[in-house]
């Protein structure tokens, strides 16, 4: 039996949960005896889309059996998608919903699918975490990650869901990696106006952003506005074990929020699929859950402040 091959195309390899994913594709790929190629996108669309045509239109190697993507811009690659349908090449979504699959499920005798968490309850959990760190109101810096992100974008609409009404939100912009929250929160800092900003909670929609955001912080020349803003809680997203998870016990991070890696289910999905000539689910979502707990993360928060009180 001929071993199958697939390709997993990933947003970049400078973020912690793109990182896991790609160790989770191949951890799976040894599970199922299946070879599996990653490649890197930096964070670029149009690379992604050419990477991904030089493939499915080579004519001096063979193609792969399935291609799993996860997009890099504000597109899942509809023409791209086609093209390796057209072409007899499986194709999964990660991470993002796209209207294309319906079409090509049944246009195409190849399994198309969509494996994704739901975006926007992940920001509705990262708005209830802000409100147990704020019962009585306050300010939030938000890092969003890129604008033509619509993981991003769905983040955003269910935080403002669930973050309570006197809870204000000040917005700046990353790339989902750590030195581009660096870059954007070193130059909000340098805003006149940053310097009167009354903020009570720091949140980034991925964990490595939310530690640019605090190494930015570090580097404050004033000492006593450093420890002001180094002394605030700092919300991440993706909850990686050994890097989210392990901040939020070392104290590096309140809370984070552990978003499941899906690249083995979506090899899983591909690998039965093309064995045995059938279709996966057009749509799987998976899992998000706070952590620490919402429960806990209101407790902890609410002990610090009563230390903090008898302190005085």
């Amino acid at each position: 039996m001929k071993k199958l091959r697939f390709v997993v195309s990933l947003t970049t390899l400078d973020n912690d949960y793109q990182l896991i994913q790609a160790s989770t594709a191949e951890d799976a790929a040894r599970r199922l005896d299946v070879e599996v190629e990653i490649i890197n996108a930096e964070n670029d669309a149009i690379t992604q889309s050419q990477q991904l045509l030089r493939i499915i239109q080579s004519r001096s190697n063979s193609l792969p059996d399935g291609i799993i993507l996860e997009p890099a811009g504000g597109t899942p690659l509809p023409q791209v998608a086609r093209a390796a349908a057209a072409a007899g090449i499986g194709w999964v979504v990660l991470n993002r919903d796209a209207d294309y699959v319906g079409d090509l499920r049944t246009a195409y005798h190849v399994p198309v699918c969509a494996i994704t968490s739901d975006h926007e309850q992940i920001g509705r959990i990262q708005g209830r975490q802000i409100a147990a760190l704020l019962p009585k109101g306050g300010s939030v810096l938000y890092i969003e990650g890129p604008s033509q992100s619509l993981a991003a974008k769905q983040r955003t609409t269910g935080m403002h869901q669930a973050r309570p009404g006197n809870v204000q939100v000040k917005v700046v912009r990353g790339q989902w990696t750590e030195e581009s929250a660096h870059r954007a929160i070193s130059s909000w800092l340098r805003l006149s106006t940053s310097q009167e900003s009354l903020v009570d909670v720091v949140a980034a929609q991925d964990d490595s952003m939310a530690v640019g955001a605090k190494k930015a912080f570090q580097e404050v020349a004033d000492r006593t506005q450093r420890d002001r803003w180094l002394n605030l809680p700092f919300l991440g997203c993706d909850g990686v074990p050994a890097t989210g998870q392990t901040w939020v016990r070392n104290g590096l991070l309140s809370a984070t929020i552990i978003i499941p890696a899906n690249t083995d289910l979506a090899l899983e999905m591909l690998t039965k699929a093309v064995r045995s000539a059938s279709m996966p689910p057009e749509r799987t979502l998976t899992t998000a859950v706070s952590f620490p707990a919402i429960e806990a993360l209101s407790a902890a928060h609410a002990a610090k402040v009563r230390a903090l009180a008898a302190f005085r």
